[in-house]
């Protein structure tokens, strides 16, 4: 195959229509880092991860160096030598090395990434009110969206948290599935206490209810959860897949692209979970569009839940030329469908780029802009 000739970086910042707020942090903005790889004959490849502060140990400062560094490093490269070389230096950068990695297999043409006929992949979507007579119009409005499946983030407070459940249930009165997500923030009293309360009805899930290398702690709160624990933010490898199955209580595993690096890998961890007995789920609230449509060019082949790449729906603004289609709580793949990006769009939310392309006087020599 012919030879990486150009990388080009682009990190944009994109407001959000209306923030979005989790146990450890709220988002007003998403700020993607984009890769954009060409080879030398013309083909190109896209992809973009967002690197949020407090989700790993990674930092976008961080994220962004290790890309300039093997950016360069792969101009020059055949796609697969290049893909081999991010990959190797991907542990502890996951969410950088993926960028590239996913990139390199779009540039391929991987099988994944083909959808032949046309697709559906159901999304969940977050509630996001508060109070009472706000969260039923809420739910309400979201049913009526189309959407299977509701998002309540908890991990504030344990009394107040189950108080809003109450209300969500209500106004869901089973038109809707429920997951509840702490995203770590309880500690193991704190989560017990809450899991140990819940009324099960509509209740798919609890995820990640304590820190993520807490495993004693969170599968204390899967002993006594009154619904199945998934864990999210626990898991990064198959090893880590191997251990949650040996959990009591722990019935589902969520991965992200930005997590298993590849496409490839990570339809092979969503396959592992079902083949060890749990129910894998998939999908990135905090992402954009080039992300969010190859997490649904994998879920449409491993998951049978909503999915949770939804991040798409969370800017004011798109960055593809051809937006990906949102209908009646689903991600429409068309057959065929490849995303292009907005040049112009881009450009408006642009913080920084960084080019390196190769140069003619040297195999693999790089010049960057």
């Amino acid at each position: 195959m012919a030879r990486i000739r150009e990388v080009t970086l682009h990190h944009p910042k994109l407001p959000l229509i209306k923030p979005y707020r989790l146990s450890y942090k709220v988002h007003h903005a998403y700020e993607p880092f984009i890769a954009e790889i060409r080879d030398e004959d013309g083909r190109v490849g896209w992809a973009d991860a967002i690197v949020s502060t407090g989700y790993t140990t990674e930092t976008p400062e961080g994220a962004w160096r290790f890309l300039e560094h093997h950016a360069e490093a792969i101009v020059g490269m055949e796609p697969e030598s290049a893909k081999g070389a991010v990959l190797d230096a991907s542990k502890g950068n996951a969410n950088a090395a993926t960028i590239l990695v996913a990139a390199i297999e779009m540039l391929e043409g991987s099988p994944i990434l083909d959808v032949a006929e046309e697709t559906r992949v159901p999304l969940l979507t977050p509630v996001s009110a508060v109070e009472p007579d706000q969260i039923r119009e809420e739910v309400d409005r979201h049913v009526a969206d189309g959407f299977p499946t509701l998002k309540i983030k908890v991990g504030f407070d344990v009394d107040d948290d189950l108080r809003r459940v109450a209300v969500i249930q209500e106004a869901a009165a089973g038109r809707a599935t429920l997951r509840l997500d702490a995203n770590r923030a309880y500690t193991r009293e704190q989560g017990r206490r809450f899991a140990a309360a819940l009324d099960p009805t509509d209740i798919e899930l609890f995820e990640q209810p304590c820190a993520m290398d807490d495993w004693e702690a969170n599968a204390a709160v899967a002993e006594v959860s009154m619904v199945p624990v998934m864990l999210d933010e626990s898991i990064y490898d198959l090893p880590d897949i191997d251990r949650a199955a040996t959990i009591p209580g722990v019935g589902f595993v969520k991965l992200k692209l930005k997590k298993l690096v590849s496409c490839e890998r990570l339809k092979a961890g969503l396959e592992r979970i079902r083949a060890l007995g749990m129910e894998p789920v998939l999908g990135d609230g905090v992402g954009v569009e080039l992300n969010c449509w190859m997490e649904a060019c994998v879920g449409r082949l491993t998951i049978r839940n909503a999915g949770e790449m939804n991040g798409f729906l969370k800017p004011k603004d798109r960055l593809l030329a051809n937006p990906l289609i949102f209908e009646k709580g689903s991600i429409v793949l068309p057959a065929g469908y490849v995303p292009e990006l907005d040049m112009a769009a881009l450009d408006a939310h642009l913080v920084r780029r960084r080019r390196f392309a190769r140069t003619a006087a040297a195999v693999g020599g790089a010049t960057a802009d």
